[in-house]
Order: structure tokens, then sequence, then C-alpha cells
């Protein structure tokens, strides 16, 4: 998006001191291939060469376009927009998990994702033998993890179950196991997408309550949550994303308000 598409308030945010930032976003693109009739065989490849030659048989579309944000140090940073805006691409640029066509990110600090909860599990390993992968992924010590073990299995209430594969857990211990070592990792920037409805109502309490504790430790976290009273309540700054484009950041009532009403729309055309 373009910068004069901005508010006065969006532009002012982004005007951190470097050293203050915890992430920062210049001018960053996510583009996709949109593939209008994709051959299926090597056959149909060479007809539809022989008939149309190298004539282009998809259009590309951005999934963000010119996305420019910088995230402080130590705040509740809200994304929100409509299903489909952008906002599960941004996290994912920033977890590393894509690249983007365009742009630059920069990350100060540990981060930990809370997107895709076991998403790096391997399915034939037990809980603890997953433990252990992950621990080996964020460069910890064997020591460090036989120390961790019996603290985060508690917190997932997977004891009885710490020797079955997890390929045999039903949704709900998956996402209690991917949560439980998700945030075990003790990062400074923790990416969180619609991950505090884990479970049953009492887990979800827990999650909750390590939602707070984070927040008191002063950890930066990035929140996507399409609960805007979360947004309002949580967030000491939020951007608004609609289309891939950034429409608006800077404080998270305003953000709120603009989602709901709609008056966010005038700054696409």
């Amino acid at each position: 998006m373009k910068s004069r598409a901005l508010t006065q308030e969006s532009v002012d945010s982004m005007r951190a001191a470097p050293d203050r930032l915890a992430i920062e976003i210049r001018n960053v693109t996510v583009s996709y291939r949109s593939y209008k009739q994709r051959p299926t065989s090597l056959k149909e490849s060479f007809l539809k060469f022989l008939r149309h030659g190298f004539k282009r048989s998809y259009e590309t579309f951005d999934a963000l376009s010119d996305v420019t944000l910088q995230v402080p140090r130590g705040t509740v940073f809200g994304l929100i927009g409509s299903n489909g805006c952008g906002k599960s691409t941004l996290l994912k640029v920033l977890a590393g998990v894509l690249k983007p066509s365009s742009g630059m990110v920069q990350v100060n600090g540990t981060i930990a994702s809370l997107i895709e909860l076991g998403a790096g599990f391997d399915p034939e390993l037990n809980a603890i033998e997953n433990i252990f992968l992950n621990g080996a992924l964020h460069k910890k010590t064997k020591r460090e993890m036989m120390a961790r073990v019996p603290q985060i299995l508690k917190f997932a209430e997977l004891e009885e179950f710490a020797h079955t594969p997890v390929k045999y857990y039903s949704s709900g211990m998956y996402a209690r196991l991917g949560f439980a070592v998700a945030v075990d990792v003790d990062p400074e920037i923790l990416l969180v997408d619609e991950i505090l409805a884990v479970g049953d109502e009492r887990f979800q309490a827990k999650c909750e309550g390590v939602f707070e504790e984070l927040i008191r430790k002063g950890k930066t976290i990035i929140l996507v949550s399409h609960s805007m009273d979360l947004i309002a309540g949580k967030a000491s700054q939020a951007a608004l994303i609609e289309r891939g484009r950034l429409v608006y950041s800077g404080d998270p009532i305003r953000a709120v308000e603009m989602y709901r009403d709609g008056s966010y729309k005038s700054a696409l055309s």
C-alpha cells in the first residue's frame, strides 16, 4: 500500500528508535501464482504448448502488498482484518516459514510461534521424543530438556500418554502438547494466531494465564485474533490489514472501530 493511504497516526507510530524495536517490516510483499487451468499430465502440457506456445497459464496475486510496520519491544501488537486479508501470511513471514517476494524483515530477539500448534512434531515419535526434538531445534542442551520435560508434560496434562506416539493423540491432546512446548521456550517475541481456545474451558483458562504472565514479563507479543474485545483490551498497538494492504496502524481502539464500521474501505479505493 502506498504511504499516502496511511493516516498520520500510522506514520507517527512507525518512527520508533531502531534499538527499541522488536520487529521492523519494510515494504514486504508476498506474491503467489494462481493457475487458470493447470495441465494434469505431460501429454496435456505438450499439446497445450503446440497450440499456444509459451503463453502464461497463471496470474499472480499479492497476499501481502508493500506492508511496512514497526513493533516496539515489550508491546502487545494486534493484527486484525477479515478472513483472507493476509494476517496469518504476515505471521508466517515473521516466523520464517514464508520468504517475502520483496521487502525486508528484521527480528531483534528470540522468537516462538503459536501459529500451527505441533506443526513440527514427528507423528511417529512420542511426546517426550518430540519435546527433545523441539529443544534441539532451539539449541537447548540435553540436560536442559531433561529438566523441562516433566513440567511440559504436567502443563499439557499428558503424563499418562508420555510414551504414546503423538499420531494416536486426539486433536485436543496434540494442541495441548504444542502449546506447552511453544511457551516453554521462553521467547523474547511470541507470535500468536487464534490459539487461546486450545482444549476445553479449563485448559483455556491455563493458556490465558500463561498469556497474562508473558505480558507481565514485558514480552513482545504479535496477536492475531477475530475477537475485537481481546484486541481492544490487551493490545497496546494494532494494525488493520485488508486485501494484503496495511490500512491503519496505531491505537487499538481506533483500529477496532475502523474494522467494525467499515470506514477503512475508503483507503482501499
